[in-house]
C-alpha cells in the first residue's frame, strides 16, 4: 500500500487549496478513504471520510467547507478546502479505509495571513 498527499501550502485566511492523495498497491475502488490531520502540538483528528459509493461524512468544524471526492480511474482522493481558517492549520494525512489503516506521509497546510 502506497499512500502519497500533495497539494498543501501557505495559504491566506478565506482562501482554498486542493489536496490530492494518489493510493496504489491496494483496490481502491472498493476502499473507503479518510483524511485526517494533526495541527502543531495537538492529537489527530479525524477530518472526513468517503465511501466506495462516494458517500461523504465531515467533523462538523469542516462542514459546508470541505468537500472530499474521489477518481476511481485515477486511483486518487482529494478534499477541496474553502473559506480556510487559521486553526486548519496542520498536517493532513489520507488514511486508506480508516485511522487504523496505512497513511501516507502528509502534506502541510498552513493558513495565516
Amino acid at each position: 500500500v502506497q499512500l502519497v498527499e500533495s497539494g498543501g501550502g501557505l495559504v491566506q485566511p478565506g482562501g482554498s487549496l486542493r489536496l490530492s492523495c494518489a493510493a496504489s498497491g491496494f483496490t481502491f475502488r472498493t476502499s473507503p478513504m479518510t483524511w485526517a490531520r494533526q495541527a502543531p502540538g495537538k492529537g489527530l483528528e479525524w477530518v472526513s471520510d468517503i465511501h466506495s459509493d462516494g458517500s461523504t461524512y465531515y467533523t462538523n468544524s469542516v462542514k459546508g467547507r470541505f468537500t472530499a471526492s474521489r477518481d476511481n480511474a485515477k486511483n486518487t482522493v482529494y478534499l477541496q478546502m474553502n473559506s480556510l481558517k487559521p486553526e486548519d492549520t496542520a498536517v493532513y494525512y489520507c488514511y486508506k479505509a480508516n485511522l487504523s489503516g496505512p497513511r501516507g506521509q502528509g502534506t502541510q497546510v498552513t493558513v495565516s495571513s
